[in-house]
């Protein structure tokens, strides 16, 4: 497998970890070698989570260099463009159109910013921009956001399905499982839908 480096942004509470835990299991159950690093800023008050997943047959370093990342998976739209310098410009972002305001917009000190879709779209080789939300189960359930966009990710990966849906078995709490199996099941079918 060639080097991947793979960066989920998104806010306290929206599964940021949970998602890099189940890529990472999956990559070390195929014999890669896999590093991850996590930053979490006031995340439970809404406050930015990032998590680095780097796999390759070798990998020095658990953190990617601005500018090298090959998909940034956003939970959230203004944490895809905070995060977009780390991509590199034949990236694939795929992000969540969700705003959530942080402090400042909420305070009313500044706007949520416009136009954040074109920006990215004009920076990055390929752009899966998704109204998770208005998409079964996550429609139902929005903590089911980070499932959704992993199934959109799986197909990008050259892991089987099967695999996926076996580690998320390991890494999700048994009474969480299934719903979650749903949810990337619907960002699967979302990519077949939408490929045609």
């Amino acid at each position: 497998m060639n080097k991947t480096d793979i960066l989920i942004a998104g806010v306290g509470g929206q599964g940021t970890i949970l998602t890099g835990r189940v890529i990472a299991a999956l990559a070390i159950s195929e014999g890669l070698d896999v590093k991850t690093a996590e930053t979490h800023g006031m995340a439970q008050r809404g406050g930015s989570v990032i998590t680095h997943v780097r796999i390759s047959e070798k990998v020095y370093s658990p953190l990617i260099p601005q500018g090298d990342g090959d998909i940034l998976l956003s939970f959230e739209k203004l944490e895809a463009l905070r995060w977009l310098p780390f991509l590199s410009p034949k990236g694939t972002v795929i992000v969540n159109t969700q705003e959530l305001e942080p402090l400042p917009v909420l305070t009313g000190q500044v706007d949520y910013l416009t136009g954040i879709l074109e920006e990215i779209g004009s920076k990055v080789k390929k752009l899966i921009a998704v109204d998770a939300l208005s998409i079964e189960p996550v429609k139902a359930n929005p903590r089911m956001v980070n499932t959704f966009l992993l199934g959109i990710l799986a197909h990008i990966m050259p892991f089987d399905k099967g695999k996926w849906l076996t580690v998320m078995e390991q890494e999700i709490k048994a009474k969480l499982v299934e719903i979650n199996k749903q949810s990337f099941e619907a960002g699967w079918q979302y990519v077949l839908s939408n490929s045609k």
